[in-house]
C-alpha cells in the first residue's frame, strides 16, 4: 500500500522521539493512504512554518497486519470502540502512551470531529447522537506507527536514501534469541533500539552491505551498554 505523510519538510529519517503525545492513536508516526489529505496537511504545516510543505511517500508492507510479531489494532469505520480509543489517547492528564500496540489504523478525528468530541465530553451531546453523526462523516484514513519495530514495515519511496533491511533483521533477531535466551519480542526491541540498527538503516554507512554475521559481531560489542 502506498501511504503519505504531509509535513512542512521532507521526511528523510523517522524519529519517534519527535512524535507528539495525545494524538488520536497516541504517540507515533502517522501516514494516510489518501494523498490529497496529506497534501492538504502539508499546506497547513507549511504555512505554520513558512515553507511550501512537503508530502513524503512510503510503501507500507501490509503483511504487518497479519504478522504475529506485531500488535495491531484496526478500526474499519467510525464507531463506539474507535471513539473510546481516541478519547483515551487524547486525554491530556498524562503524556504517557496509553496503549501497547505497534500499529493502529482507522479514521481521523479531524477538526470537526474533534470539536464534537469536546462537546460529548462536556455532556453537550450524547454518545448515541454523536455516533449517529459519525455515520455521515466523510471517509478518512490514518495509520499510526507507534514503535521502532513497526517502522520496519514502512519504506520511504526514494531508493537513493532508503534501503530494505528486513532480510538482514531476521537472522540478527534469531541470533539474539539464542545467545541471550530471550523471546522474539524482547530480542526485536533490543535490536531496534540499538545504535547498530540506526547505522544499518542509514545507507551512507554501507553497513547493510556486510554479511549478517559481520553486523552481528558489531551488535554484540554494543549490547553490554544497553539496559535490558
Amino acid at each position: 500500500m502506498q501511504v503519505y505523510h504531509g509535513s512542512y519538510t521532507e521526511i528523510i529519517r523517522i524519529d519517534l522521539i519527535k512524535s507528539l503525545s495525545n494524538k488520536d492513536f497516541g504517540r507515533g508516526f502517522y501516514v494516510t493512504k489518501n494523498r490529497k489529505h496529506a497534501e492538504n496537511w502539508a499546506k497547513v504545516m507549511g504555512r505554520k512554518h513558512h515553507t511550501e510543505g512537503y508530502v513524503t511517500e512510503f510503501t507500507f508492507y501490509e503483511r504487518a497486519f497479519t504478522d504475529t510479531r506485531y500488535r495491531v489494532l484496526r478500526f474499519s469505520e467510525y464507531n463506539e470502540d474507535w471513539l473510546d480509543f481516541v478519547i483515551l489517547n487524547r486525554d491530556e492528564s498524562t503524556s504517557e502512551q496509553r496503549h501497547d500496540f505497534d500499529i493502529v489504523e482507522g479514521p481521523i478525528a479531524d477538526d470537526k470531529v474533534a470539536n464534537r468530541i469536546n462537546d460529548y465530553l462536556a455532556n453537550l451531546i450524547t454518545k448515541a447522537d454523536f455516533l449517529k453523526e459519525l455515520r455521515y462523516h466523510e471517509d478518512t484514513h490514518q495509520i499510526c506507527f507507534c514503535t521502532l519495530k513497526s517502522l520496519q514495515m514502512l519504506k520511504r519511496q526514494d531508493k537513493t536514501t532508503s534501503i530494505n533491511i528486513v532480510h538482514i533483521t531476521e537472522p540478527l533477531v534469531a541470533a539474539l534469541m539464542v545467545d541471550r535466551g530471550i523471546d522474539e519480542v524482547v530480542a526485536t526491541d533490543l535490536f531496534y533500539s540499538s545504535a547498530t540498527f540506526a547505522k544499518l538503516s542509514n545507507k551512507s554507512t554501507n553497513l547493510y552491505q556486510n554479511t549478517w554475521q559481520e553486523i552481528y559481531d558489531k551488535l554484540k560489542h554494543e549490547l553490554p551498554k544497553i539496559k535490558q
